[in-house]
């Protein structure tokens, strides 16, 4: 069975999802640790409840970002993690770190990357005028939210519509394409080769595979 390890900062509901999925046997795999830079993040509650390890790193407790990195590095390997998630991780991730774990280490960002990297997605989707938003499963790299997209779900922005509107109707498709993600990975399905994202053997486009 392979081992995952979600990073968190807040309420963890994409960590709900997956720890649901790994609890019915969706996926062949089991929630070995959840790791938050936020002492107190709820989703470390859900963790919990459900019996998982749980370990906070906090930045103030480190010489830098690198050396904060490092021991989660240190701590995720000495869990043979297969996979890395990350759910809500706040924190931008260093350059050793993510070539550390290339091509094990995935995100889920509410845009239709490559379109809005960063934060305030929803906002600035709004002040575009925009029709449609939504959510990318991505691997991890060195750019923030700029690695090969895997499964991108649209959601369309109807006139009137605030950010809370939104965001509701783009949280209900994260939580169903990002255990699908994870189960192409943990089935051996999906693969970074070379920087680009790969599912059955067969190059993904650049914005991924479109959720239906």
């Amino acid at each position: 069975m392979k081992k995952i390890v979600v990073l968190i900062s807040g309420q963890g509901t994409n960590l709900q999802a997956i720890m649901d999925a790994c609890a019915r046997g969706v996926l062949n795999a089991r929630v070995a640790a959840v790791i938050s830079n936020k002492a107190d993040a709820f989703g470390l509650q859900r963790a919990r409840q459900a019996g998982i390890p749980t370990q906070v790193f906090v930045r103030s407790d480190y010489a830098g970002n690198a050396a904060m990195d490092l021991a989660i590095g240190d701590y995720i390997d000495a869990i043979g993690a297969d996979l890395i998630v990350l759910a809500g991780y706040m924190k931008i991730l260093s350059a050793q770190f993510t070539r550390r774990f290339q091509g094990q280490i995935i995100n889920i960002h509410p845009s239709l990357l490559p379109k809005y990297p960063g934060l305030n997605t929803y906002r600035q989707a709004l002040e575009a005028g925009e029709r449609e938003h939504g959510t990318s499963v991505h691997f991890v790299n060195e750019e923030v939210d700029g690695g090969a997209v895997i499964l991108q779900a649209k959601v369309p922005i109807f006139a009137g519509e605030g950010i809370a509107d939104i965001e509701q109707r783009v949280k209900e498709q994260e939580l169903r394409i990002y255990p699908l993600v994870i189960k192409w990975f943990i089935e051996g399905r999906l693969q970074l080769k070379q920087g680009e994202a790969y599912l059955d053997g067969q190059k993904l486009p650049p914005q991924g595979y479109a959720a239906e």
